[in-house]
């Protein structure tokens, strides 16, 4: 039985919000994937701030069209999983690439980065990049060095100044 045309376009006008709200999207064809591995696969992507939705292509062009995104979605093999990342951008394509490598059935098949479609050699190029917390980290790293390092210096000066006193003060009884 084919959606009401309500439901379609309720359905589109979600899918429209979703867009607006992400950072970054996934697309993922999904052949032969169990219902038990796609809702782990969910619950991963909700811990990251991210979530996965199953959309017909016809409904996935239409909502493209009206956002303004040329995109080929006919290209695509069956059903089209949508990965919206809301808070990093590497999120979604980091938990889908790893999903996909463990899953013969699901595919890499392109995705959205500011308002552009990208292929699926850069959306997987994008999963190989540390996340926004560990990048967060690595400056933290790279700024403390150099403090760290004078820190050592003027210790070392203390330091020494300490075990001479410390000599003097042991070789008069």
């Amino acid at each position: 039985m084919a959606k009401a045309r309500v439901r379609k376009e309720e359905e589109i006008k979600g899918i429209l919000d979703k867009l607006a709200k992400s950072k970054a999207v996934v697309f993922a064809t999904q052949k032969g994937v169990s219902v038990h591995d796609m809702q782990a696969l969910r619950r991963d992507l909700r811990k990251e701030d991210a979530e996965l939705q199953t959309i017909k292509k016809t409904l996935l062009k239409r909502a493209m069209s009206e956002k303004g995104i040329e995109a080929d979605v006919s290209a695509f093999d069956g059903t089209i999983g949508l990965a919206f990342s809301y808070g990093d951008e590497v999120a979604a394509a980091r938990i889908v690439v790893t999903f996909a490598k463990q899953h013969e059935g699901m595919a890499i098949a392109g995705g959205i980065l500011e308002n552009s479609v990208v292929s699926s050699e850069s959306m997987k190029a994008l999963a190989a990049l540390p996340g926004k917390q560990e990048l967060r980290g690595h400056v933290v790293r790279a700024m403390q060095g150099p403090i760290r390092g004078f820190a050592g210096v003027l210790a070392a000066n203390l330091r020494s100044l300490v075990y001479v006193l410390n000599a003097v003060k042991g070789s008069k009884p």
